[in-house]
């Protein structure tokens, strides 16, 4: 994982899992990463990956109503 930051944009490349359909990922940020999933979930959203930790945080990743994955990330509460 190689994360940058500057000039007001985050972001970060991975060689985790394989490519997938070219499209790109929309991160949101939240403070609480538990409530925000439950939002989601609660919304209509259907979770593709459950919270998990990568480099520099958590984030889960869902699906909403039409189909879009998109993912919440948060920092890591035992890391401070």
């Amino acid at each position: 994982y190689a994360s940058f930051s500057g000039a007001g944009l985050d972001g970060g490349f991975t060689t985790e899992s394989p490519a997938g359909d070219g499209g790109l990922l929309v991160v949101l940020f939240s403070d609480d990463l538990e409530a925000s999933r439950a939002g989601v979930a609660a919304a209509g959203g259907v979770i593709v990956r459950d919270i998990f930790s990568f480099p520099g945080g958590r984030r889960f990743h869902f699906a909403d109503p039409n189909g879009n994955v998109l993912a919440v990330w948060g920092h890591d509460p035992v890391a401070g």
